[in-house]
């Protein structure tokens, strides 16, 4: 049993929301401009994002029931929630972009197997290390995403983006919860930096290869005018910046903690554009069965 902390109020919000019938009639290169690299990027980051998202939900549940601080342990309850959602929606994203013919069904596979196995040669500690790491990576780029138009506008077709973007302000609202329940846990900062190395170098290893496969799939790629120019874009898009890179690296500092930077304001804004009075996705929210979080 941990000992009781002071974990800052946050709100976690659990949203019923779909997607899935506003995302049939994308086009197959769906981002701006029609770009074949940033489509593919994003349809991979999609195709990981389900069994991520499980992995994510079994990690911190596993150490739930040794919260005390019932603040912390509302924000479990919010962030399971939450995460049962995303990988429900980017599910059924992925099988449309299936059918568009990216391989997403493909990387959903081998992502599963690549977690689970993890989850048995390694303890539960280390498992809620890289969730917290992986956190940071979906926090950082969800706070480009949200506060960056050029990097709004790269999604291109506009229900792409909203998916998105609803799912870049849920990993800001929760962005804290899993790196304070393994503090909670008594995770050491050693851990915590070897396994945002290990993971950097992993995650964006394994995601330029995945995005190279992806392509090569894709009889666009071998249409030389087309690829140069996606090539020039992704060199000077907000996603390849050495401010984003310096914001990764920040997870290395001594004493780092993700509300470190404040994203409060950032937060209320698309809180009130997406789901406010007005908001452009009130007409997603749903009533239904309430998510289930994937099974231990």
């Amino acid at each position: 049993m941990t000992s009781t902390t002071s974990t800052p109020p946050r709100t976690v919000p659990t949203r019923r929301i779909s997607f899935d019938e506003s995302l049939r009639d994308i086009p197959k290169h769906f981002a701006a401009d029609g770009d074949l690299i940033l489509s593919h990027i994003a349809a991979n980051l999609s195709a990981v994002f389900p069994d991520g998202e499980d992995f994510f939900v079994r990690s911190v549940r596993h150490f739930r029931d040794q919260v005390a601080d019932p603040e912390l342990k509302r924000q479990v309850a919010g962030f399971i929630g939450q995460e049962a959602i995303h990988g429900r929606e980017h599910r059924a994203f992925n099988d449309h972009l299936q059918r568009l013919g990216y391989p997403t069904k493909r990387v959903e596979r081998f992502t599963k197997w690549g977690l689970e196995t993890r989850e048995r040669l390694l303890p539960p500690i280390s498992n809620l290390a890289a969730t917290a790491a992986l956190e940071h990576f979906t926090a950082t780029l969800a706070e480009l995403l949200l506060s960056d138009e050029e990097t709004r506008r790269l999604f291109g077709a506009p229900e792409v983006r909203n998916l998105f973007l609803w799912h870049a302000l849920e990993e800001s609202e929760h962005k804290a919860v899993a790196f304070d329940v393994y503090q909670a846990m008594g995770g050491s900062e050693r851990l915590r930096t070897l396994t945002m190395n290990l993971l950097t170098v992993g995650f964006l290893g394994g995601m330029t290869v995945q995005v190279a496969l992806s392509m090569l799939g894709d009889r666009d790629t071998y249409r030389p005018r087309a690829l140069v120019k996606s090539l020039r874009r992704l060199r000077r898009s907000p996603i390849v910046s050495k401010e984003l890179w310096d914001r990764l690296r920040d997870y290395n500092r001594k004493g780092f903690h993700p509300d470190d930077r404040d994203t409060s304001e950032l937060i209320e804004r698309w809180r009130r554009e997406l789901f406010g009075g007005q908001g452009i996705l009130n007409e997603r929210l749903v009533t239904r069965e309430p998510a289930t979080a994937p099974a231990a």
